[in-house]
């Protein structure tokens, strides 16, 4: 006569798989496409001539660089792609700081 065990004990593999992340997100991952979005942002941003050109620049690579961090963290590395939103968040938080401290001291909307 086998006794039925009380489940207090496992007493084998367990009845669920174990899922993986295929692409786990790592700190190296991140400070890639942090620094790549840096790189990006700085080089468009080089583009503007004055505080305008600068923040339509910066937007426009924003933009870009978020649809490429939202089809990389669907079907890429997802510690890039957050490095690249982090970063890109980052550089149009100073964008928009550039642009109210301009229109503070001026007293003119500068992006039109």
């Amino acid at each position: 006569m086998s006794r039925t065990p009380s489940g207090l004990f496992p007493a084998g593999p367990p009845s669920r798989p174990t899922y993986r992340e295929p692409h786990p997100v790592t700190g190296a991952g991140v400070a890639a496409g942090g620094g790549s979005a840096f790189v990006w942002l700085l080089l468009f941003g080089l583009l503007g001539t004055d505080v305008a050109g600068y923040a339509w620049w910066t937007l426009v690579a924003g933009l870009l660089a978020w649809l490429v961090a939202a089809v990389l963290v669907r079907h890429g590395d997802r510690g890039v792609g957050v490095g690249i939103a982090i970063v890109t968040a980052g550089g149009w938080s100073i964008a928009a700081a550039v642009v109210a401290v301009r229109w503070a001291t001026s007293g003119d909307w500068p992006l039109w």
